[in-house]
């Protein structure tokens, strides 16, 4: 099997499986009982982790929050900004590719009374910040655009958004769980409020993610979800996923050190291979060619159904869209958003390289491809 569904998940790098063990059996404390040493170098632990994240987005070490992946950390950032605000400002502004765990809160948070708002986008995927910055006003109180796509791999321009954002007055969230580990995010130079990732994004394990609030938790005006103890300032209360948390601490360690090398190979594998599709097939590339994640390729086979072309495609790994909704009976809503019809939609391939994978596998996947799309055609 050849796992080119790296979107979805990526496996756990054998150095954060190996920094996770100990933590399972060994220094097994509770990092909150720090009236003992076992607890106190749990403790230790954690705060050395959170000082790994940090260092990957460029954040302080109090201003991660740990959560169980990007899907807590959006509804944190959302409906607990929602639960504090005075109730002045009642317009949310998104757009329509965006992550489901951001789209169906809003689907909730307008039932409530919020009104919400959508940033048109361009045939690539990109927000029109034009349009942004008539739709953000003084109503606005908060505007989440993830980073970057989870199925075309555009990269949004944040930068440019949060200065619009903070010139009315409102907050700015991003999910950034793709983002995160394959490109450079720096959370100063964005001037976000709040910033959501997942470990299992990012060679690290599932179940454990974080939240990035602006000044800390005490300097964001955010109310719990779950109330208990007093675990991550008060905001995320529940015994911490110690393992998980030292994994993912791991895992965005071996990024600041290999995302820039690991980014050009991968872009170097992909190029190579959309270039042999479209030598010797006829398929679309979505999305924008100069501005996407160096790992990611939407492909769109017309005429073909992509269920088809994965069910005789064994040998590889692959997905028609998110992981969240491939499932679903509906074709993708970001491939319908950026124009493609419902057609074009359900003839697209989601290709996400990942860190582990050669460029003898890509070459072999590309044959794996050609075939099939020829057989295929044929039938």
């Amino acid at each position: 099997m050849i796992y080119l569904d790296n979107h979805a998940t990526t496996p756990c790098d054998p150095k954060v499986v190996e920094a996770m063990l100990p933590y399972f059996s060994e220094t097994f404390g509770n990092p909150s009982s720090t009236i003992h040493a076992e607890g106190r170098k749990v403790a230790d632990a954690i705060k050395a982790a959170r000082s790994q994240v940090g260092a990957l987005i460029n954040a302080r070490p109090k201003e991660i929050i740990y959560t169980s992946g990007a899907t807590e950390s959006n509804n944190i950032a959302l409906q607990g900004l929602v639960f504090q605000a005075d109730g002045k400002r009642k317009k949310i502004v998104t757009t329509r590719i965006e992550h489901k765990s951001i789209l169906n809160q809003c689907k909730a948070l307008e039932r409530q009374g919020f009104d919400i708002e959508f940033i048109p986008v361009n045939r690539s995927g990109v927000i029109i910040l034009n349009d942004a910055e008539e739709l953000i006003d003084e109503e606005t109180l908060i505007v989440t655009v993830q980073s970057t796509s989870n199925e075309i791999g555009t990269i949004q321009p944040i930068k440019a958004l949060a200065q619009i954002t903070h010139s009315k007055g409102a907050y700015i969230h991003t999910d950034a769980a793709q983002a995160v580990g394959k490109i450079p995010v720096d959370v100063q130079d964005w001037d976000v409020d709040l910033l959501s990732i997942s470990a299992h994004k990012l060679y690290g394990p599932k179940g454990v993610g974080a939240l990035f609030t602006k000044g800390g938790p005490y300097s964001m005006p955010i109310s719990p979800l779950v109330y208990g103890g007093e675990q991550e300032y008060g905001l995320r209360s529940g015994t911490l996923n110690v393992p998980g948390i030292i994994g993912m601490g791991k895992a965005c360690d071996l990024c600041v050190n290999e995302m820039e090398q690991e980014g050009n190979r991968l872009a170097r594998i992909r190029d190579n291979f959309e270039r042999d599709l479209l030598d010797r097939t006829d398929v679309q590339i979505n999305g924008s060619l100069n501005n996407r994640l160096p790992n990611n390729s939407s492909l769109t086979f017309p005429g073909l159904d992509a269920e088809a072309l994965v069910i005789n495609m064994p040998e590889l790994a692959i997905s028609t869209g998110s992981a969240c909704t491939s499932g679903a009976l509906e074709p993708s809503h970001v491939l319908q958003a950026i124009g493609m019809s419902r057609e074009e939609a359900n003839s697209t391939l989601r290709i996400g390289l990942g860190r582990f994978n050669t460029q003898e596998e890509i070459t072999e996947a590309s044959k794996i491809f050609i075939q099939t799309v020829k057989k295929l055609r044929r039938l």
